[in-house]
């Protein structure tokens, strides 16, 4: 009689650190947010992907946050939740025009939160709504939502600028990490590569 074969649980599955979306699959999604006049959501994943905020920061940014006046600022900087230290991020001309766009059809005011929940006990989307509209997006385009998460939009920026410059210094600061081992980890940058980097940088 044979024996069952072993097939490991996670044969198939994508497990650990959830990939960065590709430039083009950023490109797909915005285009799908615009054409369907997604005002909300476009300011949503614009930011997401700008501010490389974690979920819980982004889901609760004010108008305040973002804004100086009547404009929306091209910085912004926040205390994070997680660790308690300011980090600050840019916001391009993209993102701006579409945070503006939302604050002016919302009827936002400088005390509010941007992304309102539609829930009477809670004032702004929870975490869990934001990673659902994250799986809506990802599969809007043809990737699978299962391998696809909130830290993907975290990360889609900080692996471009990662790659285009090699500057694992400056992807920290704009993570918020406090330890570069652990920007070295979130990016997924093998060892080789971050040896390789100092061994170029004389003192």
């Amino acid at each position: 009689m044979k024996s069952k074969q072993f097939i490991p649980w996670n044969k198939g599955k994508l497990t650990g650190q959830k990939p960065a979306l590709k430039l083009k699959e950023v490109w797909a999604i915005q285009f799908l947010l615009k054409s369907q006049n997604f005002i909300k959501e476009l300011a949503m994943f614009n930011l997401a992907i700008d501010s490389k905020l974690r979920s819980c920061d982004l889901v609760k940014l004010k108008v305040a946050d973002v804004t100086h006046g009547p404009h929306v600022s091209k910085r912004a900087i926040i205390v994070q939740q997680k660790t308690k230290r300011p980090v600050q991020f840019e916001l391009t001309k993209n993102t701006r025009e579409s945070v503006g766009e939302l604050i002016s059809s919302a009827n936002l005011k400088f005390s509010d939160f941007l992304f309102k929940s539609r829930l009477k006990n809670s004032p702004h989307i929870s975490v869990r709504q934001y990673a659902r509209i994250v799986k809506k997006w990802v599969l809007s385009i043809g990737l699978d939502p299962y391998d696809y998460g909130t830290h993907s939009l975290r990360r889609t920026k900080a692996s471009l600028i990662y790659r285009q410059t090699k500057n694992l210094r400056a992807v920290q600061l704009l993570l918020g990490h406090s330890k570069l081992e652990s920007t070295i980890r979130y990016l997924g940058v093998e060892i080789e590569d971050a040896l390789d980097i100092s061994e170029h940088i004389e003192i």
